[in-house]
Formats: C-alpha cells, structure tokens, sequence
C-alpha cells in the first residue's frame, strides 16, 4: 500500500551526515522525498513509497548514522500524494 510520512527526528543528528545517510538508505529502499535540516537543530523527513519500505527508512532512521544519537523521532503518517520522483537533501 502506498503510504505518506512526516517523520521528525530529534537529538544530535545535524552535522553527523544524517541527511547524507538518509538519501542512501532512501534510495536503497525505493523511498521517494526529501530531508532536510530545521533551525532547531532536528531534521525533517517526508517520505513516499509503500508503508512497507518506509517503515524500514523509520527503522533506520531511528538508529541515526554512527555519530548521530537520536533520542526521538515522532512519525506523522499521511495521504499518499505520488508528488516525487526521486529522494534528496533539502538546503535549509
């Protein structure tokens, strides 16, 4: 089922290659959007694809890349919209 998601991770995840590691574990899965740094120090995810394989991105997500120490990550799920063709880094 094709599936839409906000995901909001929080704790030191910027300046440790989070959006980096994201657009790889994205593309691996076939996940579609956009990532992108917010000035409070926390990164934004919207993600499309099947439920499935944006639940996996969550589950990687909620690891973080090896400098990253994630504490939360809040997951708002939405109306699929097939708005993107690809994933990348948003510059904020």
């Amino acid at each position: 089922m094709k599936a839409r998601a906000r995901v909001l991770v929080r704790g030191r995840v910027q300046g440790v290659f989070f959006r980096d590691h994201t657009r790889t574990w994205a593309g691996s899965l076939g996940v579609n959007g956009w990532v992108r740094n917010l000035r409070d120090g926390s990164v934004e995810v919207l993600a499309e694809g099947d439920r499935e394989k944006i639940e996996g991105l969550i589950a990687r997500l909620k690891e973080g890349p090896p400098l990253a120490r994630v504490e939360t990550v809040d997951v708002a799920w939405e109306d699929f919209q097939g708005e993107f063709r690809d994933f990348r880094i948003v510059r904020g």
